[in-house]
């Protein structure tokens, strides 16, 4: 029995010291997991100007309304400006202005502000050959007020055709133009407004050629406008439809004139003889 109990007591002991040492390395896994969850990540960043205060379009963009701070490189804007010299340039002492409006501590990009001595006006959003147009519409034709800067649009032209013999032939409704660029919503030519707004007048930037399709298309008819979506990069075909096919109906015969031919003038003279008269054709003088 005295061996017996021993025997237990040696294994008890054994277990239990196999036990505090089980406990001591779990603790010991704890306290490194909670030192490596407490350690900071460090996470490679950069000096960027951010904007201190809000900033609306067209305000002057100085010194006083950005400030530096740290960015991380791996979520950095396209077009942020790291150095004090290329966001206002010692050589170029001429103000930059806001284009786009911007919040506190949102990075200053360069599709954001004009370039030095830049007007923020429709001219800075002009490219080389193009020119600003301004077509007339009202809520219908405007897209319900839908319609905001630095959409592009499809314009369609209403009106009546007349053929070469004067003759009216309806009206037709035809695509013009194509995918050009609204640069500005009445007197507006920032997008940051979100409510809908119902424009007269809206400002396309076209080449000159197609600021003579457009003036002689308004004042001959009228234009509607149809928003093209943001990812949207087809091209669309000739468009044209009038009453009749819009109906699905066919041709009108065409009703042409029929002139007799002229008939060949027939002289002759009677020469009665007793109760009969006959006649005798003569030339004519």
């Amino acid at each position: 029995m005295r061996a017996v109990f021993g025997l237990v007591l040696v294994v008890g002991i054994g277990l239990a010291g196999f036990a505090v040492m089980m406990v001591k390395d779990f603790l010991a896994q704890q306290a490194v997991m909670a030192e490596v969850q407490a350690a900071p990540q460090t996470v490679p960043t950069k000096m960027v100007y951010v904007a201190k205060s809000s900033l609306k379009y067209g305000d002057e963009l100085t010194k006083a309304d950005v400030r530096r701070v740290e960015w991380p490189e791996s979520a950095m804007p396209a077009g942020a400006f790291f150095e004090e010299a290329a966001l206002f340039p010692e050589n170029d002492p001429r103000p930059r202005y806001v284009l786009r409006a911007m919040e506190p501590n949102e990075a200053v990009m360069e599709i954001k502000i004009t370039q030095p001595g830049e007007d923020a006006g429709l001219t800075s959003r002009l490219s080389k050959g193009m020119r600003a147009f301004a077509i007339k519409v009202d809520v219908a034709s405007g897209v319900s007020g839908f319609l905001r800067p630095g959409d592009r649009v499809d314009v369609y032209w209403t009106g009546r055709v007349e053929t070469m013999d004067r003759s009216s032939s309806g009206e037709v409704t035809k695509l013009i133009e194509t995918g050009i660029q609204l640069i500005a919503v009445d007197q507006m030519a920032n997008g940051d407004h979100s409510e809908a707004v119902i424009a007269r007048t809206v400002t396309v930037a076209i080449n000159p050629q197609q600021v003579a399709s457009l003036a002689q298309a308004q004042s001959t008819g009228r234009l509607s406008l149809s928003l093209v979506g943001n990812q949207d990069d087809t091209i669309a075909e000739a468009i044209e439809v009038d009453q009749r096919s819009l109906l699905g109906l066919s041709e009108a015969p065409k009703i042409t004139e029929e002139r007799e031919a002229p008939k060949e003038e027939v002289c002759t003279i009677r020469t009665r003889r007793g109760a009969e008269v006959v006649e005798t054709p003569i030339a004519c003088k």
